[in-house]
């Protein structure tokens, strides 16, 4: 279905005022026909004001279907119209427009209620002032239903997920979506509801990228596919997994008539059944880590002390002092406590 945008001109301020004009006008025939019918009811002068007042009177019956033709549009907001079942156009741009009153405006997703922008700030009036909830709480009302569309940019922020990563840890993460409508037609006729389409496919493209990922860096692990391993993860390459994140949802949902703005992780963790464990690894690996720098700087703390006490002269050590020395200095340098100094007052021999 190809988007056509109506050019209709901004006439409904006219149309409200010509509205108006022929219900006084059909006012008046009704009382002028009445007075004319009723003082000449036996001739052709009686005849003409019946006909005059049954006039009047199917206007003021009738007249009402002109007044559904006018369509109010904010910025930022279209109208998908249809004509018996035919697509007519769809109306953008803000304005007061008048269009055939039997025409029909259609939003499958009218009232459905997301968790994102413009669904979640309470209740929303109609055009003809009924209230719809959002959340679950939701009512699914045909008449009087909003059915304009907004082209503004929403934000969509799904549930959190449990998906297990490429090493198989499950863990939870959740994505904010920033997208927009740009196709009207697609987005109304292409899919049965824009909005679940959209959330569906976000979910999917999540799963679909979160799985080649290991959470933390972890050694032979191809994130890229190109048959060779990096350091991509899902806590350090945070932008590289939105940007494909974000380039899945698009190639998923461009036959909706939906553009992706962007999408950005919110919530990354390991599932709880292994955080405390993932916990102790991490807190393993840290201090590997920390006592490596430490007796690497011991190590090299070690081997200044012997050179300097060489070059200057201040003692003569044989090896095996040199080994007395270097096992004294590495226990104070790399213990956890504070060292308790022993003065020798004799010989070690």
């Amino acid at each position: 279905m190809k988007e056509k945008i109506l050019s209709t001109r901004k006439n409904g301020m006219a149309m409200l005022i010509l509205g108006i004009l022929l219900y006084l006008v059909a006012i008046f025939l009704i009382v002028f026909g009445a007075i004319l019918f009723d003082s000449n009811s036996d001739n052709i002068a009686g005849t003409i004001g019946f006909f005059v007042m049954i006039i009047g009177i199917l206007y003021v019956s009738l007249g009402w279907i002109m007044f559904l033709g006018l369509k109010v549009l904010k910025p930022q907001e279209a109208l998908v119209l249809t004509l018996f079942g035919k697509y007519l156009g769809t109306l953008k741009g803000d304005g007061f427009y008048w269009v055939n009153p039997f025409c029909s405006a259609v939003n499958p997703a009218a009232t459905t209620k997301l968790r994102q922008s413009g669904d979640v700030s309470g209740d929303r009036k109609s055009i003809f002032g009924a209230s719809l909830k959002s959340g679950e709480d939701s009512v699914n009302v045909s008449f009087g239903v909003d059915k304009r569309i907004s082209l503004k940019m929403m934000t969509l922020n799904n549930d959190k997920q449990k998906i297990n990563d490429c090493l198989g840890n499950p863990i939870e993460i959740g994505i904010a979506v920033i997208w927009r409508v740009v196709d009207t037609a697609k987005a109304v006729f292409d899919v049965d509801n824009y909005k679940e389409y959209l959330s569906l496919q976000c979910d999917t493209a999540l799963r679909n990228i979160v799985r080649l990922y290991p959470y933390d860096v972890a050694p032979g692990v191809d994130t890229t596919g190109d048959g060779v391993a990096d350091e991509g993860s899902l806590r350090g390459s945070s932008e590289i997994v939105a940007q494909r994140i974000k380039d899945e949802i698009q190639a998923r949902v461009k036959n909706a008539g939906l553009e992706i703005v962007e999408a950005r992780i919110t919530c990354l963790a390991y599932a709880p059944e292994i955080a405390a464990a993932m916990l102790q690894r991490q807190q393993a690996s840290a201090v590997v880590d920390a006592r490596k720098l430490i007796v690497d700087g011991a190590v090299g703390m070690v081997e200044m002390a012997l050179e300097q006490l060489s070059a200057k002269n201040v003692v003569e050590l044989d090896d095996e002092r040199k080994a007395a020395m270097v096992s004294n200095l590495l226990v104070v340098l790399c213990g956890n406590h504070d060292a308790q100094p022993v003065v020798n007052s004799g010989s070690i021999y």
